[in-house]
């Protein structure tokens, strides 16, 4: 198989004396949707935040697009391709809607571009387009949702981070999301999702990856996973 995009060896995270990934091992290929499940707790946020740049690892090293990206700010990484959607969505919520978009094209020029981009995440999301006047402050936890996903595809990344994306939010806005993240899979961008709904998550993705108390505990095909007895009692409810 070709050179991984993201490539994860022995990270090690700690906040303060805990210990919260404990040594781990995650590649992910071009192309590819992977998933990372896990019980809250299980260090994938923390993994998520050590990609991105958020949070200093004390052991390992990622490599995203064959270097080394230890020490490199969140910024310069988003220069690179490398977009996160946050858990908790982190909008801005006293900037309206179009303009929460175009914070996403901060680093892009091509204005009829960014244009057709805004465009077409209006056609994924038309709740969006009905209210881009609408303070981001005022919109529902789902419609915070849409608008944080929106912003971070308007960056136009290689590979775009999904922390969480279907947590509080009601059972049809959740479907509405994982619709739009099959899409974009579908069309060749790499994703990496952040799961706890594992079914829709395993259902969606190429691979996975189970989290547990900071360890890789099991990876394989998203699809066989699905039917993994072990998977099914522990993250299933089955």
């Amino acid at each position: 198989m070709s050179e991984a995009m993201l490539s994860i060896k022995g990270l090690q995270v700690a906040y303060g004396g805990i210990q919260a990934v404990k040594g781990i091992d995650i590649d992910i290929h071009e192309k590819e949707l992977v998933t990372l499940i896990g019980a809250n707790g299980a260090g994938k946020t923390t993994t998520m935040k050590a990609i991105t740049g958020l949070k200093t690892w004390t052991g390992g090293d990622i490599t995203y697009m064959g270097q080394s990206i230890r020490g490199v700010p969140s910024y310069e990484l988003l220069k690179r391709g490398l977009a996160m959607v946050p858990e908790g969505r982190g909008i801005f919520a006293r900037m309206t809607i179009l303009e929460n978009m175009r914070m996403g094209a901060y680093l892009r020029n091509d204005e009829s571009a960014i244009r057709s981009d805004i465009e077409r995440m209006f056609g994924f999301f038309p709740r969006l387009k009905e209210r881009q006047s609408q303070l981001a402050g005022t919109l529902s936890g789902g419609e915070q949702q849409m608008l944080a996903m929106a912003r971070a595809l308007i960056s136009r990344p290689k590979l775009l981070l999904l922390d969480e994306p279907s947590m509080g939010l009601s059972p049809i806005m959740v479907e509405k999301i994982f619709e739009v993240v099959r899409e974009i899979s579908s069309e060749g961008l790499t994703v990496l999702l952040v799961e706890q709904n594992a079914r829709l998550a395993l259902q969606a993705a190429n691979r996975g990856y189970v989290m547990d108390s900071g360890l890789i505990s099991m990876s394989g095909d998203a699809k066989e996973m699905l039917h993994d007895p072990k998977v099914r009692a522990a993250y299933l409810g089955e």
